[in-house]
């Protein structure tokens, strides 16, 4: 191996070559351990190979990037996301550079464009069933105008974040063309049987991801007679990554996203890239050595780019994301902190924050060097699969207490101002996940509905708890468009074919950018929410302390509907202290002074006033829905 790495190394790029040198031993020992067998070497090489060539292909100023970048960039207070559909946004590539402007107002400034690879109409499961992992789908633009658009951001100082799809392809791929007339090479890049008797000892212990639209996990294939595994939908298929062709060539895309100025790489559904029978085939051991060996790739070829592994599972099974033992961060260097969200959620629900203190222990355990994406909602569900322990320690029946969420976020309970719906009911399970806006799950399209305007003061009081709640926390916060602006459901989504079975289209709405202008009158919903999360975002950017260094340390439940956090460095102290009931509520002053904030005046960057740490008999009142930013400030 040694002698074929002199082969590759070329040493126009002394960079890239050290840093090969140095992670061969690591790359070719990941290598093995994934594929162990007679041809190893030569599959290892081709890998390398495609390695020197994307590092050959990367642009200059990209190049620049990565050494301007430090190793822990990402974990800055002054970064702040937005997730959207550039359709449903305004249209198109070309058309985004022109609102810029309007996220640069707002404070944003690193862009989640979800899926812009091709995808087929009717079959594109939302752009992640992907037909050509390197043509953006006309319905966007082109590849050039994403190009374009990704240097007008660099220029302003802007990130981007995009999508890849490791787990599956389109039916409507090259390779499946391929595999549907029978060239065997490419009926080896996925799980392809003559007969059921495979699939049979795999759906023995695969559960359904979608039991109402999708049920099993194998769809017949007419053309060539076979079998083929479609965890998602029938129109996507399992990549199988036992076959070593499929990871050097779904690297040689990762890298190729790279080398178009991609910031972060959004690996969609990385819990499933791996399958065994026997197994759930989800969270196996072979998906993290994979990624491990992902990572090692990018870090040779593209340092500046960083990864985020989109495994929405256990706060136990998500921490492995990050890697363990000899890998500790040095896997993942994002993942969803959805068990969070979905805590958040509960707490607005009840009330109460003990179900969500209870599952902190496991998130907490976050290795340094990594982050969270913290968000309140995205374009997906809101899952409630936080664990049953949680829910016992704080003296509820799990089953019972998931119904009532349910009931609360979807309108049945009784007086919930509430109008999300249920999405992927399974009713052998009792499951289900939630959809809906922010806005509309916070009350705000029942307030509106009833023109009551203390119910609508009272919803956007909500809805910035919870971005307030979510936007401190450490990790990077990533808003989902419309929200900035309260959007309300857009119920349009059961009128199209292609989107009526999906609820979730529902949270996705096509912004109309009338409603957007509103947000400059003062005394508009628009303006509240707009100005408001505006804010939120200015304050975050001016506290250092925020940045993401594992600084988190939750405050005593002296209140049950009160959450409270702190966050310290050697310099600052912050304080987040949130009330999730309709009432006011009251603090004790020794939940402070248990946590060592004794003798100090604490400043509150959201209402301007200060405040003196009192007696443990005297108490802070806060408001229904309100919150505290304090920063201590010594006297």
């Amino acid at each position: 191996m040694i002698e074929s790495l002199e082969k590759i190394n070329a040493s126009a790029d002394p960079q890239f070559d050290e840093r090969l040198s140095k992670a061969l031993p690591i790359l070719e020992s990941l290598f093995k351990k994934i594929y162990p067998g007679d041809e190893s070497d030569v599959h290892l090489l081709e890998l390398l190979k495609r390695l020197a060539k994307a590092r050959k292909d990367r642009p200059s100023y990209l190049k620049q990037e990565d050494n301007r970048k430090s190793t822990d960039w990402f974990l800055s207070n002054e970064l702040c996301g937005m997730s959207l559909y550039v359709d449903r946004f305004y249209g198109s590539l070309s058309k985004m550079s022109s609102k810029l402007d309007y996220l640069e107002e707002l404070g944003v400034n690193l862009l989640h464009l979800m899926p812009l690879f091709e995808s087929p109409e009717g079959e594109s499961d939302g752009g992640y069933a992907v037909s050509n992992y390197r043509k953006v789908d006309p319905k966007f633009g082109t590849l050039e105008e994403l190009k374009a658009l990704q240097k007008k951001m660099h220029s302003k100082g802007m990130y981007l974040m995009l999508d890849i799809v490791l787990n599956h392809t389109s039916h409507h791929h090259e390779w499946a063309h391929k595999a549907r007339k029978g060239e065997k090479e490419f009926q080896d890049y996925y799980y392809m049987y003559d007969n059921r008797w495979i699939p049979n000892q795999f759906e023995e212990s695969m559960p359904e991801i979608f039991p109402e639209s999708s049920p099993g996990n194998f769809t017949y294939v007419e053309e060539c007679n076979k079998w083929v595994m479609t965890v998602f939908h029938d129109y996507q298929w399992d990549l199988n990554f036992m076959n070593p062709r499929v990871l050097t060539e779904m690297v040689d895309n990762v890298l190729f996203y790279a080398n178009l100025g991609v910031d972060i790489l959004r690996i969609d559904a990385p819990a499933f890239i791996w399958k065994e029978t026997g197994t759930s085939s989800q969270n196996l051991p072979q998906v993290h050595t994979l990624l491990q060996l992902i990572k090692q790739c990018v870090k040779i070829v593209s340092p500046g780019m960083a990864l985020l592994g989109e495994a929405i599972v256990t706060p136990k099974e998500i921490m492995k994301y990050f890697g363990t033992e000899d890998f500790l961060a040095k896997e993942c260097d994002f993942a969803y902190n959805a068990t969070h969200m979905a805590l958040s959620w509960d707490m607005l629900a009840t009330s109460e924050t003990m179900v969500m203190l209870a599952g902190q222990y496991d998130i907490l355990q976050k290795p340094e060097g990594t982050s969270w994406i913290n968000y309140t909602r995205c374009h997906d569900d809101i899952g409630l699969g936080f664990a049953d322990q949680s829910i016992l320690d704080s003296n509820k029946d799990p089953h019972a207490h998931r119904n009532y969420l349910k009931d609360y976020f979807s309108g049945v309970f009784q007086n919930s101002p509430s109008r999300g719906a249920l999405f992927s009911s399974n009713p052998k399970t009792g499951d289900a996940r939630i959809s809906g806006t922010l806005a509309s799950l916070c009350g705000l399209e029942c307030a509106i509905e009833s023109q009551d305007q203390k119910s609508i003061d009272l919803s956007i009081s909500k809805i910035l708890l919870m971005q307030a709640h979510s936007m401190f926390l450490g990790g990077l916060p990533m808003l989902f468009y419309g929200d900035e602006i309260g959007y309300t459901n857009d119920y349009s989504f059961q009128l199209d074919p292609a989107k009526s079975y999906d609820n979730r289209w529902m949270h996705r709405p096509k912004i109309d950018w009338g409603k957007v202008e509103k947000r400059k009158e003062s005394g508009t919903i628009e303006n509240l929410v707009f100005s408001q999360t505006k804010k939120l975002i200015q304050i975050r950017k001016s506290l250092p302390v925020i940045s993401d260094h594992s600084n988190l340390e939750w405050m005593s439940p002296h209140n049950i509907h009160v959450a409270g956090y702190i966050r310290k460095s050697e310099a600052e102290k912050f304080i987040g202290v949130f009330n999730f009931s309709d009432q006011e509520a009251n603090l004790t002053w020794y939940a402070f002074r248990e946590k060592g904030i004794v003798n100090v005046s604490l400043k509150d960057h959201w209402s301007g006033e200060k405040f003196l740490v009192g007696r443990d008999n005297e108490h802070l009142s806060v408001q229904p829905y309100g919150f505290y930013l304090f920063e201590v400030e010594l006297n």
